[in-house]
């Protein structure tokens, strides 16, 4: 049986919907598991009729009246959209509520058991609060729900995959926070994950905090008190791993495949040569021609798999968002589902 894949629509005045359609709109898609919409009935009818495509739209309460079959998209429908006052690219609370209702079921489907896996469309941070929805992002959200103390956030392309120290925190902060022990847990998360993927022996290489990994001290002290006693430590417990590698150097070398993933220290060291890698313009059309590249929360008790782009405000409603994040995120959460329903 194929497994089933929760995906959330985002925040309905943003992309979120149009990508979702456009994906399950490919045939492919169904031939690799059983995908269903957490949302609003009426925003994703919307959206199908925004991009002209020839499908229908099969609102349910529960997954059992699901049908599973390419040409309908089955969708939890919440009603929690007015869609008579839906403003696309505009910041509302209506839409970050939406947003949030749509990522909550699709946790309480995936925490009973109910889906193999979730996927999550984007969401805007700002809307969110503004509904009185206080988290900085998805990953907060499903620790929360979840219940997950120790968890990271993993973006991952074809050959490019970074796992991160720390993430949404300020940067004077986040230094403070790389720490020994959370590089080690980080590390073995990211083993744990490429195996997930298929890589039998994963070699890692773990990034410096510092310009040139401190270059022996005299750019910083993290490098000698922290990061290589965790380095250390990993390899002693058998872990493949390299470092602390200058990032400057790290991530051009994972690019071509001599490391299987990296780990970041912080937010932006690891995210901007990943979105150098996925993100492509087209400089005739003045377009985004892919959008590539997904992220996933790692140590939680479910799968949840997001594009990593954002609601892209500026361009919904015209047809033209890229499905390609959206189609890379339905692929790695059916193969993470595939082995995790294997190991049962």
């Amino acid at each position: 049986m194929l497994p089933k894949i929760a995906i959330t629509m985002g925040d309905p005045a943003g992309i979120g919907p149009e990508i979702v359609a456009k994906a399950l709109n490919n045939p492919n898609t169904y031939q690799q598991c059983r995908p269903l919409v957490t949302g609003d009935a009426s925003v994703m009818q919307r959206a199908v009729e925004i991009l002209g495509l020839d499908l229908q739209i099969n609102a349910i309460k529960q997954v059992s009246q699901a049908l599973f079959t390419f040409g309908t998209i089955d969708v939890i429908d919440l009603k929690c959209v007015d869609i008579k006052t839906l403003e696309y690219g505009a910041v509302s609370a209506q839409a970050g509520n939406a947003a949030f209702l749509s990522i909550h079921k699709a946790i309480e489907l995936a925490m009973a058991g109910e889906v193999d896996a979730t996927v999550t469309a984007p969401l805007n941070k700002e809307a969110l609060n503004l509904a009185g929805h206080h988290f900085n992002g998805h990953t907060e959200m499903y620790a929360h729900f979840t219940h997950t103390k120790k968890y990271a956030m993993l973006l991952a392309d074809e050959f490019l995959r970074v796992i991160h120290v720390t993430t949404h925190v300020p940067l004077r902060q986040a230094c403070d926070l790389v720490k020994k022990e959370r590089i080690i847990a980080v590390t073995q998360l990211l083993d744990d994950a490429c195996r997930q993927f298929g890589i039998e022996k994963p070699r890692l290489g773990i990034a410096g905090l510092n310009p040139h990994s401190s270059d022996g001290g005299l750019f910083g002290w993290e490098e000698e008190q922290e990061i290589i006693p965790a380095i250390e430590e990993l390899k002693a417990m058998g872990y493949d791993v390299a470092g602390p590698v200058p990032p400057d150097t790290l991530f051009a070398k994972a690019k071509c495949g001599f490391y299987d993933g990296c780990v970041a220290m912080y937010h932006d060291q690891g995210h901007i040569p990943f979105k150098v890698v996925g993100f492509n313009w087209d400089k005739e059309t003045q377009k985004m021609k892919s959008v590539q590249g997904v992220n996933i929360t790692l140590g939680l008790p479910i799968i949840r798999v997001s594009v990593d782009h954002g609601t892209a405000f500026d361009v919904v409603g015209k047809g033209i968002a890229s499905p390609d994040a959206m189609l890379l995120s339905i692929d790695y959460a059916t193969r993470m589902a595939q082995n995790r329903i294997k190991s049962k």
